[in-house]
């Protein structure tokens, strides 16, 4: 499997990280060790999830995706072989910060709690917090990497104006600075990252790890007219993409499944892990047959004239 260098970390992950957000929400205990262990088992080494997963759900606190997988890597003892990126920030205290020294020291220890390990992998700033100074962010990230509880951090939903901030602020005081951007980037969803965070990206040598990597679902070509949008209760959050654009990228991922002999989903995570900018492209699965689909997705390797007939179509 292909490794790729996470900024200028020295980590190395594979080009697909695993979406931890649905662990303890639509994938129970014994379903998620059963994914994750064939992840691991293809070659595959990144697995990303968040100190607020799954807090939406009625009765979750949060933490539940942590503690599952802290429950895998003590009962697989496979800790080294495993790129681990959590997050914090959205789970915020009673000041409504969560970027704060005294919220992310906090955080920081019910994470590694939670997740049953000595140290994180990548520590991402959930989402920019204008009102927090990000020097006093990363300077508490720096007293995590001086106590070798975290090695690297990462942003996450940040601006192009605010990373480029916080990567000045890093340099200028000697701070540790955000070595990948996870940003909402997907075939759909172009505008955004391409306006200014992809050029920033690339000049700053920054690991870039789209979520949402399947527009929530609608690139699998699931979505085909308002009727389809009843078929799940992810309906709802893709009807914004059923218009004449949409409809356009999907015939152009069809002819590209066909030619290639995969799928949607495999053309779909092909463009974007052949993106120059990105490193890796961040995806879910809740049973092992998706799963094996998204594998597949990292071994098809587009052609210009795909790559070329997919830009057009999905061009902002």
């Amino acid at each position: 499997m292909e490794q790729r260098e996470l900024g200028n970390s020295g980590l190395k992950i594979a080009p697909l990280m695993f979406g931890g957000n649905v662990f303890g929400w639509t994938v129970d205990e014994a379903t998620s060790f059963k994914l994750l262990d064939a992840f691991l088992d293809a070659g595959l080494n990144a697995v990303d999830t968040a100190d607020v997963y799954s807090r939406w759900v009625p009765g979750h606190p949060g933490g539940e995706s942590e503690t599952i997988i802290g429950n895998w890597l003590k009962s697989r003892g496979r800790r080294a072989e495993v790129v681990l990126a959590t997050k914090v920030g959205l789970n915020k205290g009673a000041d409504g910060k969560g970027l704060t020294r005294e919220h992310i020291l906090r955080g920081v220890e019910a994470s590694l709690r939670r997740l049953k390990t000595d140290y994180i992998d990548l520590y991402q700033s959930h989402t920019d917090e204008a009102d927090t100074p990000l020097e006093e962010t990363l300077a508490a990230y720096a007293e995590l990497i001086a106590q070798g509880k975290v090695r690297v951090i990462g942003a996450s939903n940040y601006g192009g104006d605010r990373l480029a901030a916080a990567l000045e602020a890093s340099r200028v005081r000697r701070l540790p600075r955000y070595e990948s951007l996870q940003p909402l980037y997907n075939l759909m969803d172009r505008a955004g990252f391409e306006a200014d965070l992809e050029s920033l990206c690339r000049k700053e040598r920054l690991a870039v790890l789209p979520y949402y990597s399947l527009a929530s679902g609608f690139l699998t070509g699931k979505y085909r007219s308002t009727a389809d949008l009843k078929k799940s209760p992810r309906g709802a959050r893709v009807a914004e993409y059923l218009n004449e654009r949409g409809l356009r990228v999907l015939k152009a991922l069809d002819g590209v499944a066909a030619r290639t002999r995969s799928s949607p989903v495999q053309a779909a995570l092909a463009w974007l892990i052949a993106r120059p900018s990105v490193t890796a492209a961040i995806a879910s699965a809740t049973n092992l047959e998706q799963l094996a689909e998204l594998i597949a997705a990292t071994r098809l390797s587009l052609d210009q004239t795909a790559i070329g007939e997919l830009n057009a179509a999905s061009a902002p």
